[in-house]
């Protein structure tokens, strides 16, 4: 009986195409996730200003960004959505995340309270208690 001889310069090693594979995935995945957050603040709105206020942090709740331009209109990321559809975008959103969910309106400073309280409404009926409003810092005399 013939004895395999093993070679000592032949090395163990691995296959690589499976991480390249995963490395990819991560790159696509994070530039599409990229391009949808900044798809909600991409609305050029006049924001007001604020004399005071906390910074924006990264919290453990799942945010929804609203935008309310200057003829009325409620964008829920670039499609303009309805109070009824708000409220059942709202409501399917909030139900699927046990965290919770925060909502942060960005307002044209132009739009009048009539326009903002039907959407602060629709929040409380779903149970959404963290609404935040998007503002510039008010800059202070030279």
């Amino acid at each position: 009986m013939r004895v395999p001889r093993y070679s000592s310069r032949k090395g163990v090693g691995f296959n690589m195409t499976p991480m390249i594979d995963v490395v990819f995935l991560l790159i696509i995945f994070f530039l599409v996730s990229s391009h949808l957050a900044r798809q909600e603040t991409h609305v050029e709105l006049d924001l007001p200003t604020a004399e005071s206020g906390i910074d924006d942090q990264a919290t453990a709740t799942r945010r929804v960004t609203l935008n309310l331009t200057s003829d009325g209109r409620v964008l829920w990321g670039a499609h303009s959505v309805t109070l009824d559809e708000l409220e059942r975008r709202l409501r399917a959103r909030s139900s699927a995340h046990d965290q919770g969910l925060e909502v942060r309106i960005r307002s044209d400073r132009s739009v009048p309270y009539r326009t903002v309280e039907p959407i602060l409404r629709r929040c409380a009926e779903v149970g959404v208690t963290e609404v935040a409003f998007a503002v510039l810092p008010q800059r202070g005399e030279p």
